[in-house]
């Protein structure tokens, strides 16, 4: 077999390669290392962010009582066995406590703890337990279900560790994220991921307030409430909800973005609630045919369907059939994103709004209202639109139907031509649900109501006053 022969080199050749090698291995340096140095070193840097923030994720430990039905027997309603064996009879219902884990993240030196409202909810006692160790009864300062976040306070000893808060529309698909929290009680978990997607929405409570951030770090019961942070260590997000099969982790997880999280905590702690702008329209996603029809290219905006009548919409000249290009300069992607940017909007300031009409552009100013003080408006306007009045169910209601308290609104009263009527439903039936959507207050069923666009059919869940039965009615929505 031939050797390879490797070409011939001659000495000033050879020297002039020698040098040339020579230099490879100190000009770089110094030309080429400090672009490096800019770049993160993955490793130290989900280190330096761990350290950073481990302090001021805390556990929360939430005891909670509830009711439940105790146990029957065959014999519980045989007056014969009751008469000739007696004994005593258990209790038809009893309380027992329940307790929950969640995590959160110290916002400042005062004590006040961002966490989610699901971890709190109908709390009788919340317990916080620090990474140094040192256990703290809290308070619950105020809950926002519609964005599923609340604020609990705790007064410590000494100062306290904080987080730092990021810029979430900044935030880039395919960004590296950390987790950190207390999935299952193992307290202080790091895990890490991507920015999988942006702008999720109804993932959740389909009548919340969602934009959530979907990522593919680990996250398990015991992590809500903890902290989603970039690499500089900022909370980019909070972390809310998985999509699972099995309870567990698969990949896909949902934060709460942190440009949502500021603006109702400044609320919960300044003012214990949530005060949300009002701009008095219903409003539906584009289809690629509509958005043709408006001779749009993209089926980008929100549709107006309705107006409400005296509402800062109307006085602004927005009309039906106006497409929201744009609001406050943001472009909206949908009639989801509208919603939610109008929410967060100081009440009372003007926000500049641009329309698609009659194949053009058109720009308008809408002084923002607030959608509490609107609620007689709303309420009377939902009124219009079913021809009937409304009122949330009692307890005893409650009890008698065996549902859960603010579940489902009761019909007062039908007007002649009320849709509800023609689908036959009743005075004292109730509504407990429209298109799969469950009603758990009366703020929650005017909203739902609210949103269906004109003119189509949309389905009721309703419970017969007379027998409890429920039944799904579909109902043609002025």
């Amino acid at each position: 077999m031939r050797p390879h022969i490797y070409p011939r080199v001659s000495r000033s050749r050879f020297q002039a390669a020698v040098f040339s090698i020579m230099l490879s291995f100190f000009v770089p340096v110094a030309l080429v290392a400090p672009v490096f140095s800019e770049q993160p070193d993955l490793r130290t840097s989900i280190i330096k962010v761990a350290k950073e923030n481990i302090p001021a994720v805390v556990h929360v430990e939430v005891t909670q009582k509830t009711e439940v039905s105790g146990p029957a027997t065959p014999f519980d309603t045989d007056p014969f066995f009751r008469r000739f064996f007696g004994g005593p009879r258990l209790p038809k219902k009893f309380r027992r406590e329940m307790v929950g884990l969640g995590s959160g993240v110290i916002l400042d030196g005062k004590g006040n703890i961002l966490t989610n409202s699901h971890v709190v909810s109908g709390a009788s006692k919340i317990q916080v337990l620090l990474s140094s160790g040192e256990s703290y009864a809290a308070r619950l300062i105020g809950t926002d279900p519609k964005t599923d976040l609340a604020v609990i306070r705790i007064t410590a000893k000494g100062s306290l560790p904080y987080v730092r808060f990021g810029d979430s529309d900044k935030v880039e698909v395919g960004e590296w994220v950390v987790a950190i929290g207390h999935p299952r009680g193992l307290d202080q978990t790091v895990t890490q991921g991507i920015i999988s997607a942006k702008n999720r929405r109804g993932i959740a409570d389909p009548s919340g307030y969602q934009d959530f951030l979907q990522t593919d770090a680990a996250i398990n019961p015991g992590n809500s409430g903890g902290p989603l942070l970039n690499l500089r260590g900022e909370v980019i997000g909070v972390n809310s909800a998985i999509a699972s099969a099995s309870g567990g982790f698969e990949g896909i997880g949902f934060a709460i973005p942190s440009n949502m999280v500021r603006n109702i905590v400044n609320a919960l702690i300044t003012k214990g609630k949530v005060e949300r702008g009002w701009l008095g329209v219903s409003v539906q996603d584009l289809t690629p045919d509509l958005a043709r029809s408006f001779g749009l290219e993209k089926a980008r905006g929100a549709l107006i369907a309705e107006v409400v009548k005296g509402s800062p919409a109307e006085k602004a000249g927005l009309k039906e059939g106006d497409v929201v290009l744009s609001y406050r300069g943001k472009d909206v992607m949908d009639a989801s994103f509208l919603r939610n940017e109008v929410a967060v909007t100081r009440i009372g300031s003007d926000a500049e709004i641009v329309v698609w009409r009659n194949g053009r552009k058109t720009e308008l100013a809408a002084k923002i209202g607030s959608l509490e003080t609107a609620a007689k408006t709303l309420v009377a306007s939902v009124k219009e639109r079913l021809g009937a009045e409304f009122r949330p169910a009692t307890l005893k209601e409650s009890e008698k139907y065996g549902l859960e308290a603010g579940e489902g609104v009761v019909i007062e009263s039908l007007s002649q031509k009320s849709p509800l009527r023609a689908a036959g439903i009743e005075p004292r039936d109730l509504i407990l649900g429209i298109n799969g959507q469950i009603i758990d207050s009366m703020e929650n069923f005017v909203n739902l109501v609210m949103q269906l666009p004109p003119s189509q059919k949309a389905l009721f869940l309703v419970l017969d006053h007379r027998t409890g039965n429920t039944g799904t009615v579909g109902v043609a929505v002025r």
